[in-house]
């Protein structure tokens, strides 16, 4: 696991532990884009199930009525394992709280599908901050340019960052960004 994605995903578990002890919405709202931002940039499974795990956790902890403790201790097991470096285990404690997620919130499968929209949208206006266009952007990730427009006009991402670079950066980012 890459050290980043790893110290990044650890501090993740912590808080959201705690979070979805105090059922603090606005944390898991937080952790969640936290989480949903590395997994479009890493692309790695672990920081895509997390991502799914925290955003689940935190639509489930805007009902009333669902206890979230089990949750809770999963995540602090879960960090408990990584910290110590057994991988393994710590995958399999991943999977034991996404299981107890699913079966707790029929609207799980929703929740999967949604992560991935959000993941595909941020890099998208990272893409197309970095200088390509919006339709291609919007192309290369099998999102439409609408979704994108709307998703970058939200985020005002040009409005804060003035382009940086010129053909040969722009270029050079896009082959970092696809693995070419």
């Amino acid at each position: 696991m890459n050290p980043t994605v790893r110290q990044d995903i650890l501090a993740v578990l912590r808080e959201a532990a705690s979070a979805a002890q105090r059922k603090d919405v606005a944390g898991l709202k937080a952790l969640s884009d936290r989480t949903i931002h590395n997994s479009s940039i890493f692309q790695d499974e672990d920081s895509i199930s997390v991502a799914v795990a925290v955003y689940s956790l935190s639509k489930m902890s805007e009902r009333p009525g669902v206890g979230l403790d089990r949750a809770s201790e999963l995540l602090r097991h879960a960090a408990r394992h990584l910290k110590a470096g057994e991988y393994g285990r710590y995958r399999v404690v991943l999977k034991r709280l996404i299981k107890f997620i699913s079966k707790t919130d029929e609207q799980f499968r929703l929740y999967i599908q949604k992560v991935i929209e959000l993941a595909q949208l941020r890099k998208g206006s990272r893409i197309y901050y970095h200088g390509i266009s919006l339709a291609q952007a919007a192309n290369l990730l099998g999102v439409s340019q609408w979704e994108l427009m709307g998703y970058v006009g939200e985020t005002q991402i040009i409005d804060r960052y003035p382009f940086i670079g010129g053909v040969r950066e722009r270029l050079q980012f896009a082959r970092e960004l696809f693995g070419r």
